[in-house]
């Protein structure tokens, strides 16, 4: 089995990040079995100064032509104006690979606290195409726009296309996972029209899987109950923004978005990415937790159809985690970003997988 995985490292930590997951990956299929073929190319800023764009058109080739794609963190919000090529290429490649789910886990590690105290275990599937995200032209403006001076306005745009593709998804996936519960998060109190379009088709889904729990929660009352009862929740499925918020919600009380892992999937492609921001400050120190992208990929990898590789990954985090001396800086451990991938390595050829 040969899997191709386009690798874009992007800004910051980016290619620190994505070398140290890298190391992690190839140990892990070379242990399962599995053949690796990686490829990179530039996205951000040295896309920008070798190209007219944060990401050219051979690379989003590239990313529909492989079997995945590992995304690092970019700085879009210090890009220059989309007239002079400084497009968002995580939103670009969503458009272009029609990734319509955005996977988000929350799960705490042993040994690691939580800011509640609480453990979490739940996953957020969150619209990744539409709601008040969702670009009119995918090079050109967004859902925003001023029609006079001092007036500014945002589209939401919820179809039922959109709708019903998370909403299976979610389903789909508690199924699989044995997850017990689905919980619609809306705020169809409000925006009556385009969130109750959203529910007419999760609750047309629900009717399809009994063995499911189904309830509904407002948004609000949502993001108060996972810092109270995070046991609520086993799976969510919410429209764009809500879901984005949400996720960083879960995640840090989950034990932050360092830890955090995300996959975007569409029918035909998907690509792994980290939650968190490319965190200039500390770019080539060799301090960044690589925990997120490597857990992102590790789920990748699963998708693709090489779960011992993945279970290795996620086994060897668990196990890195767990214990002070094999931790990153950030979690009072020892470790920089190499070094950690390298334990990772360890615990993977250790492994009986």
């Amino acid at each position: 089995m040969t899997i191709s995985l386009l690798c874009l490292a992007g800004d910051g930590i980016g290619p620190e990040i994505m070398a140290a997951t890298k190391h992690v990956v190839a140990a892990a299929t070379a242990k399962a079995g599995a053949q690796i073929d990686f490829a990179d190319r530039d996205i951000g800023f040295a896309s920008l100064e070798k190209g007219k764009s944060t990401i050219e058109r051979n690379v989003i080739d590239a990313a529909l032509a492989a079997d995945g794609v590992i995304l690092g963190p970019v700085s879009h919000n210090d890009y220059p104006p989309r007239e002079d090529g400084g497009l968002n290429p995580s939103g670009v490649l969503r458009k272009e690979l029609d990734l319509y789910a955005n996977i988000r886990p929350a799960q705490s590690f042993n040994g690691l606290s939580t800011p509640t105290g609480r453990d979490v275990d739940l996953v957020i599937f969150r619209e990744n195409l539409e709601g008040f995200y969702a670009d009119r032209n995918l090079h050109a403006g967004s859902g925003e726009f001023m029609p006079v001076p001092g007036v500014a306005m945002a589209m939401r745009l919820i179809t039922e296309r959109g709708s019903e593709r998370i909403g299976r998804a979610a389903f789909e996936f508690a199924n699989r996972d044995d997850r017990k519960k689905v919980t619609a998060v809306h705020k169809a109190n409000v925006m009556r029209t385009s969130d109750g379009l959203f529910l007419d088709v999760i609750r047309r889904i629900a009717a399809d899987h009994p063995d499911i729990q189904y309830e509904e929660v407002l948004v609000d009352a949502a993001a108060a109950l996972l810092v109270r009862d995070p046991d609520r929740f086993d799976v969510i499925v919410t429209t764009n923004m809500f879901g984005d918020i949400l996720s960083d919600l879960a995640t840090e009380l989950a034990g932050g978005l360092g830890l955090a892992a995300s996959l975007n999937l569409g029918a035909h492609n998907a690509a792994a990415q980290a939650q968190h921001g490319s965190a200039p400050d500390i770019a080539g120190q060799d301090r960044a937790n690589p925990t997120s992208l490597i857990g992102s990929a590790a789920m990748l990898l699963r998708h693709l159809g090489a779960p011992k590789a993945a279970s290795t990954i996620d086994n060897a985090l668990k196990t890195a985690l767990a214990q002070p001396e094999t931790r990153t800086a950030d979690l009072g451990g020892p470790l920089g970003t190499q070094a950690f991938a390298s334990v990772l390595v360890k615990f993977i050829e250790e492994s009986d997988a």
